[in-house]
């Protein structure tokens, strides 16, 4: 299994799950956290589209989510920032 760090977006391999307490190879950030799982999602309630799940305050914190599973491949939502920002800039060129 691999898995982007939210943080340094650099890939972390295991062999079956995450643990609670495991951390960025790279940059020590905690992994098991809500911006890693496949259920974060800024604009949902809670910032989780899990409806079951219980309420985590610190989203780049470890926790102890039930429901937490590894985000495929990098952040789509960082994906989607860099496209803005390159339209943006597209627009102001001369």
């Amino acid at each position: 299994m691999e898995l982007y760090c939210f943080s340094c977006q650099k890939v972390n391999s295991y062999r079956d799950s995450v643990g609670f307490r495991d951390e960025c190879n790279h940059c020590r950030a905690d992994l098991h956290v809500c911006k890693n799982c496949e259920f974060y999602d800024p604009k949902a309630y809670n910032e989780c589209r899990e409806t079951s799940a219980d309420v985590v305050r610190e989203k780049d914190r470890a926790n102890f989510c039930d429901f937490f599973s590894a985000r495929k491949g990098a952040s789509a939502l960082d994906d989607q920032k860099a496209k803005l920002k390159a339209a943006a800039e597209s627009l102001f060129k001369k």
